[in-house]
């Protein structure tokens, strides 16, 4: 790849239709110009939100078709968000599987053989489980998940380390929370409820949650976490002292927290709880999180509390996505 890039950035975007690609996909070309940043996902045609730009169609896990592409037009960054959920993934374990490695695999090989410049690869609080510390859960802990999609991310944290110790990969990381965004619907996570429940508030005013009231989890608004994502992949690299994945957090609730900060907005909204399977999931995973050392590193900041996310939230959900 050549040195001296007077010209934007060549980024690649895959899995660019899901809760995150889209919004990073938008911002991206917002920074480097719509041409420069390609967006792909396995879905034949382009969604309109993503009409701005390049469109290509990509299955992750056809390793010789994604090889080809990108070893014909080497891309500065990479970002690889395709992957199955963590309710999703329990359906289908074996897909999440193939889904959520294969297709790092295939990017960090890419880069070690010097066709992409920089890796981006969420990874999720799903890395820890039911012996992890559930208060302000430290940057390193006891990591033991119980799920398939928790598994695959702690997997996928120590290939990432790896090629970044043996091979000089840049390859960078951030756990995400709970990821709540009023632009495209829920992906079948477990924290879903936290977007779920603002559709329900506009449209019947009237919620059932999947998780008991008092289940606390660790969430982020989408827009500080685009902005923790552009701001790890642009700090200098000796800066980068994680190559598995940095804890962050925005802010951390309750369903009842969140349904009384709606009801300040909303004061006759009700919701009712029903806990199902992904209660289970959700009891595995800590309740806030210790993420000083992103703060250090790079200057992590959170922009929106749960007060402030809620009102964005309200005056911008859309019911007619769920029609």
């Amino acid at each position: 790849m050549s040195g001296n890039h007077a010209e934007m950035k060549r980024v690649l975007v895959i899995g660019a239709c899901g809760q995150i690609g889209t919004e990073l996909v938008l911002e991206l070309r917002r920074r480097n110009g719509n041409n420069s940043v390609v967006a792909a996902d396995v879905k034949d045609h382009c969604p309109e939100a993503l009409s701005n730009g390049p469109y290509r169609c990509m299955d992750v896990l056809d390793r010789e078709a994604v090889r080809a592409f990108i070893q014909n037009d080497s891309f500065d960054e990479v970002y690889l968000l395709a992957a199955l959920l963590s309710a999703t993934a329990e359906k289908n374990p074996d897909l999440a599987w193939r889904l959520n490695m294969e297709g790092l695999f295939t990017i960090l090989n890419l880069a070690k053989e010097g066709h992409i410049g920089k890796i981006f690869w969420p990874s999720s609080i799903a890395v820890f489980g039911p012996s992890t510390p559930k208060t302000n859960t430290p940057q390193q802990t006891i990591m033991e998940p119980t799920t398939v999609y928790g598994i695959s991310k702690q997997a996928g944290e120590r290939w990432c380390e790896y090629y970044f110790q043996k091979y000089g990969v840049d390859v960078r990381s951030i756990r995400y929370p709970g990821l709540i965004s009023y632009t495209s619907l829920p992906g079948g996570g477990t924290t879903d409820y936290a977007v779920d429940i603002f559709y329900h508030a506009k449209r019947e005013n009237r919620y059932t949650c999947f998780l008991k009231a008092d289940t606390r989890l660790p969430m982020m608004y989408m827009s500080d976490a685009i902005r923790a994502t552009l701001e790890l992949m642009s700090a200098p690299s000796d800066s980068i002292s994680v190559r598995s994945s940095y804890n962050l957090s925005g802010c951390d609730f309750t369903p009842a927290e969140l349904v009384a900060a709606i009801q300040k907005n909303q004061p006759d909204f009700e919701a009712t709880y029903a806990p199902d399977f992904r209660q289970s999931i959700a009891d595995t995973w800590p309740g806030s999180i210790d993420d000083s050392v992103a703060r250090s590193d790079w200057g992590w900041q959170e922009a929106y509390g749960v007060e402030k996310m809620v009102k964005v939230m309200l005056e911008n959900i859309n019911v007619q996505l769920l029609t």
